[in-house]
């Protein structure tokens, strides 16, 4: 039986093909889909036609945007959050009827190869609906905290705790993101954690995560942190400030909420650039520094020792403590795949709000 694919066929035109069956590799398996999670952020790009990729090419040697474009459409691969049972399988490591979380976008199954493809086994008392957070957005958010970690103690990083741990923590954005880093500081022992969205809805989610809010159009957030949290006279403000909002403005702000000669970890998605960061205010007078913590890769020095494995361990430890929590409060919709191409549209254009949507198989 062919497997069927959630493509982007053009701007605004999302679309389910079929697959051409392909037999199990040797020493692989065919991944049947349980759960795809859906991410609000990067995948939306590619449905609204902003993804920066889609009209300029990224030239991986020199590490420059500016090369000729790839062929833009179709996008025929959405998605990084699955969890699937496995069949067919062609190898030991993985028998039938195990279940796993992997990367390979929004489609009913994947014939995988365990030598090429992420697959980390899903432990069985876990609700398997969680996996989605298993593969790739748990290590997200997870090398957020390694960043600020190596940030304080460069290659010499020992636990995510070096990087929070009796630390006063904001984050900027209450999307899954957001959430999931608040959670993951306040997991490793940081002293405060303080979470800043302007989305009524989404602070109540926080708050209901046992977190604390401000709202940022209420007070002046940068004001009441750096009233709250002081070091020394005239040095006020947060230890660490993850930056988890895709906006040009919730970076201005994260540098606002900073003690002098602190560190933004910017864990967000830029497609329309950021215009509205005011380098000459507080990022200069204050000595700050911003640090991008994206997953591919991780701080340098660090490699060897906390690899992408290492971050999804990280990531089922927090939904062990945690979980409970995370599927009642984060995840916001379950729809069948069928209905999925109708659901990336409707969150593109905005008649739709869910924090976490997952598509059923």
């Amino acid at each position: 039986m062919s497997d069927r694919n959630l493509i982007v066929a053009a701007p605004g035109r999302v679309e389910i093909a079929d697959v051409a069956d392909v037999d199990v590799p040797a020493g692989g398996f065919h991944a049947r889909t349980l759960f795809s999670g859906v991410s609000a952020g990067t995948e939306l790009t590619f449905v609204k036609g902003t993804n920066p990729a889609l009209h300029a090419g990224f030239d991986a040697a020199l590490g420059l945007f500016g090369a000729p474009p790839e062929q833009a459409w179709p996008v025929t691969r959405v998605g990084y959050m699955e969890v699937a049972r496995v069949e067919r399988s062609r190898t030991p490591a993985f028998p039938d009827g195990t279940v796993v979380a992997m990367t390979y976008g929004h489609r009913t199954g994947w014939p995988a190869d365990p030598l090429r493809d992420r697959v980390v086994p899903l432990p069985p008392e876990l609700d398997p609906v969680l996996g989605v957070y298993v593969a790739h957005m748990g290590p997200i958010c997870a090398n957020g905290l390694l960043h600020a970690a190596a940030d304080r103690f460069g290659p010499a990083v020992r636990s995510l705790a070096d990087g929070v741990s009796g630390l006063r923590v904001a984050v900027v954005g209450a999307g899954v993101v957001g959430l999931l880093t608040a959670l993951f500081a306040r997991r490793h022992g940081a002293a405060s954690v303080v979470v800043v969205d302007p989305t009524a809805e989404r602070r109540a989610v926080a708050e209901a995560l046992g977190l604390a809010t401000l709202d940022p159009e209420a007070d002046d957030p940068a004001v009441v942190l750096k009233t709250r949290w002081r070091h020394a006279d005239g040095d006020r403000g947060a230890d660490v400030v993850f930056q988890c909002r895709g906006q040009a403005a919730a970076l201005h702000l994260a540098l606002r909420l900073l003690r002098p000669q602190g560190t933004v970890i910017d864990l967000a998605f830029y497609p329309g650039g950021a215009d509205a960061v005011r380098l000459g205010e507080e990022f200069h007078h204050n000595g700050l520094a911003v640090r991008c913590a994206q997953i591919g890769r991780v701080p340098r020095g660090l490699a060897h020792a906390w690899d992408r494995e290492r971050l999804s361990a990280a990531t089922l430890d927090l939904l062990g403590a945690d979980g409970d929590a995370i599927r009642k409060h984060l995840i916001t919709a379950l729809v069948p795949f069928d209905e999925a191409p109708a659901l990336l549209i409707d969150l593109a254009e905005r008649r739709r709000q869910e924090l976490q949507a997952v598509i059923t198989f």
